[in-house]
């Protein structure tokens, strides 16, 4: 089982990478699973709908992945990295709330074949991530 940190008040896994704008990359080997992190579905509150990518959609780093309605604000999810979209978890469609409840299993948001492998580089570690939110406010 991973090891799962609370910083703040905020879940963190060891194994994952992260971006500034709160997504996280579960690396499974030449694909990333991608959802957001335990610190953006605390922010947004109560996810209550989510449109999701196509599945075989080319996306480019830094472009709209996703979607979130909340009963806060509709917030967009960027891709951490460019590739394939392979699958999307479309579980979410009917229960959108498993990016509150379960934001790094059953809330993942897609499945990504990985484009161009130096772009990992870009991305935050654990360490850097935990720096990130320990400098919020």
């Amino acid at each position: 089982m991973t090891e799962i940190v609370k910083i703040k008040d905020y879940n963190v896994r060891k194994d994952f990478y992260y971006t500034e704008t709160d997504e996280w990359i579960k690396l499974e080997g030449m694909n990333a699973r991608i959802g957001i992190t335990d610190y953006a579905q605390k922010h947004l509150k109560d996810i209550i709908g989510i449109d999701l990518p196509e599945k075989g959609k080319k996306i480019k780093k830094g472009e709209v992945l996703a979607t979130l309605d909340s009963i806060k604000a509709t917030s967009e999810v960027y891709a951490p990295i460019s590739g394939e979209i392979l699958d999307v978890n479309e579980t979410l469609l009917e229960s959108p709330e498993l990016m509150n409840s379960d934001p790094y299993e059953s809330g993942w948001i897609a499945l990504i074949k990985i484009e161009n492998n130096d772009e990992l580089n870009s991305l935050l570690t654990f360490e850097q991530y935990v720096k990130l939110l320990e400098s919020r406010k």
